[in-house]
């Protein structure tokens, strides 16, 4: 039979999230698999913001054109790296339940909280969502830019003389490095990236026969979390350049909350909101929210941000 190739990154993270995925593939297709590792602009250029380079679109352009050329079936993403817009003879096939989609302290200290680090610490991180919220919360820290796979930021923890640095959760728990938190920051003090924690599986729009056999992976509350907050993110025109966030949640009776935020990169103005909705509705809460924000000093921060990166 057929190897199904699957694209993908060939960062430790990246690896293992894809071999996950083969295993599940391999069950719902009956097909063996292989990995077709490739690197993205965003993986080579390591000396610069990903806001100066195009965004978090560098992390799947490659990939993604894989797909297109017949070079691979399959690729895996992290949603949180997905723009707002993919290619029309793209879809997502699946979208497996969420991981834990909190954001990490890890410190060189242990028992070490954002609340109980010393005034002026120096900590690393290379999200202008982070950045900002963590300004907005502890304006007397030191951020430090970082970039590069998990595996470099956590050395550059010591290679830096860090107190701290802040990664994903779900990305650690992947790599079985749970163990390296020393907080698990609550979404009401740091609110998630969009899609953060998400894994997403995408197909040719014309392989109807895979993304069919794929459709066993979906977990249909994490893809309604996720059409809200891709919808909030599009109406708002969010890329690296501008620090947003959003967060879905869905409870029993299918209810879906979502939250997001827009900030200033120095933290001192940050617009939040709120709206619940059925579950059905899901893109249309993200279209409102983001629209609630804008009005409500949004758009002022938008303009300012765009304006500024011309």
């Amino acid at each position: 039979m057929k190897p199904l190739r699957i694209a993908t990154r060939g960062s430790a993270l990246a690896l293992a999230q894809a071999r996950w995925v083969g295993a599940a593939a391999e069950d719902a297709t009956g097909r063996p698999h292989e990995l077709v590792i490739l690197q993205t602009s965003g993986d080579r250029i390591q000396d610069r913001a990903l806001a100066a380079i195009g965004g978090k679109g560098l992390f799947v352009k490659e990939i993604q054109e894989a797909l297109l050329d017949g070079r691979a079936d399959l690729a895996v993403h992290s949603a949180k790296d997905l723009p707002a817009k993919t290619p029309d003879r793209l879809v997502f096939a699946a979208f497996p339940r969420r991981a834990d989609a909190r954001d990490a302290l890890i410190a060189r200290e242990p028992g070490m909280r954002v609340s109980l680090l010393p005034r002026g610490a120096r900590i690393g991180t290379g999200s202008m969502r982070r950045a900002s919220q963590l300004r907005a919360r502890r304006p007397d820290l030191e951020l430090v830019p970082l970039r590069g796979n998990v595996d470099t930021r956590l050395r550059k923890l010591d290679e830096l003389a860090l107190h701290a640095i802040v990664l994903a959760c779900a990305g650690l728990d992947r790599l079985g490095l749970g163990d390296r938190i020393h907080e698990r920051i609550d979404t009401t003090d740091m609110l998630p990236a969009v899609g953060q924690g998400t894994l997403a599986l995408e197909v040719r729009a014309d392989d109807h026969a895979l993304a069919a056999d794929l459709a066993a992976l979906d977990h249909v509350p994490t893809r309604m979390c996720l059409v809200a907050e891709r919808a909030f993110q599009a109406a708002l025109e969010g890329d690296c350049a501008v620090p947003i966030a959003a967060f879905a949640e869905l409870d029993t009776a299918g209810r879906l909350r979502l939250r997001g935020l827009v900030a200033k990169p120095d933290g001192s103005r940050v617009v939040r909101g709120e709206i619940e909705a059925n579950a059905a509705d899901a893109e249309r809460a993200g279209a409102q929210l983001a629209s609630e924000l804008r009005a409500r000093g949004g758009e002022e921060i938008l303009v300012a941000l765009r304006g500024s990166a011309r």
